[in-house]
């Protein structure tokens, strides 16, 4: 009787022993559950600013399908420009990314916003080989082989007569809302362009800065006017950077003055185009909230030639930034496979089939 006893206490024993066992287990399994759902949970949703040009779109929609698909993400993408995106992000905090913001308009209030820590650096160059300033068509520059500098053509305004009046030169600025507006403006009347026989063309929209320089290269005419690289008008018609023929003037002129509102810079001095500093922008709410979502930014960088073959991509088949981003993800895994781990990808790759 005494053996029974004890045998049905061994067994009593050994069952508390397993379900202790078992329910260590499960706790220690819901935990990495827990772990591993909170990595991407912890990014819900957020807010990203579609610029009104094509790299940006392009970067945008790419950063969508990425958050979304492999981060588990809720992304609302909203139209937006340099200046008034940058601003309702340092004031508002919204929207939450900004994937391309070309930052020498805004590069003090910008360090400023850091230094407080209002906004961050998602990534220092998320594309290589940036660069803005002042351009003419290579047939241009070849008939006209004296035009060394921006000094030797501001001398030559009957050179790109201005189509509404014939009698003046045309340049071809930036349009509304766009941070290198001021900066052309501001530069316009550094030179004394008027004096000199020119007028400041506002294309209307990035449609019409395209529009304007291809037609003017597709018909043998000349032109000139602000543009930058690398995109796919460039790379196109190998369009000649233009040398300001002045030094750059530094920085006290060019962030005191030059990307300022008329009314705050009274005396602008001539100078050549600053660096262009291009940054990809996070708020602090999406850095603290985002986790895993908010590091993958600084991986986030495409190079130069990819950009410009994309971007000749989306000129020749009207393509938008939703379908060039599926195009770049499936042609270009070379680059992109660099920027996130391997359970992301294979989560992007099964949303694109």
């Amino acid at each position: 009787m005494s053996f029974e006893i004890e045998t049905l206490q061994e067994k009593h024993s050994l069952l508390k022993r397993m379900i202790r066992q078992t329910l260590s287990l499960i706790v220690v399994l819901m935990a990495s559950m827990a772990i591993t759902g909170t990595s991407f949970a912890a990014c819900g949703s957020l807010t990203m600013a579609e610029m009104n040009w094509a790299s940006a779109q392009l970067m945008a929609q790419v950063d969508k399908i990425i958050l979304e698909k492999g981060y588990g993400c809720e992304v609302e993408l909203v139209s937006g420009a340099t200046m008034p995106t940058f601003t309702s992000m340092n004031e508002k905090g919204k929207p939450d990314v900004a994937a391309e913001l070309w930052a020498n308009a805004v590069r003090d209030p910008l360090a400023k916003a850091v230094s407080e820590g209002r906004l961050h650096i998602g990534t220092e160059v998320p594309i290589t080989g940036l660069g803005e300033g002042w351009w003419i068509p290579p047939a241009t520059a070849k008939k006209y082989p004296e035009l060394k500098t921006a000094l030797d053509i501001l001398k030559r305004p009957d050179l790109f007569p201005d189509k509404e009046d014939p009698s003046k030169g045309a340049f071809v600025g930036c349009p509304a809302g766009w941070g290198c507006q001021l900066a052309n403006a501001n530069l316009f009347r550094a030179f004394e362009m008027e004096k000199k026989g020119w007028v400041l063309v506002d294309p209307g929209s990035a449609a019409g800065l395209d529009g304007s320089m291809a037609k003017a290269v597709e018909r043998g005419e000349n032109w000139f006017g602000y543009y930058w690289s690398p995109t796919s008008l460039i790379g196109k018609y190998n369009m000649v950077p233009v040398d300001f023929g002045v030094p750059f003037a530094g920085s006290a002129n060019w962030d005191g003055c030059i990307v300022k509102p008329e009314q705050e810079c009274a005396n602008p001095k001539p100078s050549s185009w600053t660096h262009s500093v291009v940054n990809t922008i996070i708020t602090d709410r999406f850095k603290k909230a985002g986790g895993p979502a908010a590091d993958y930014f600084s991986k986030r960088v495409y190079p130069g030639p990819v950009m410009n073959g994309m971007l000749v991509y989306m000129a020749d088949n009207q393509a938008g930034g939703a379908d060039a981003a599926v195009e770049f993800l499936q042609k270009h895994e070379d680059v992109w496979f660099k920027w996130v781990p391997g359970s992301v990808i294979s989560k992007v790759k099964a949303s694109l089939k």
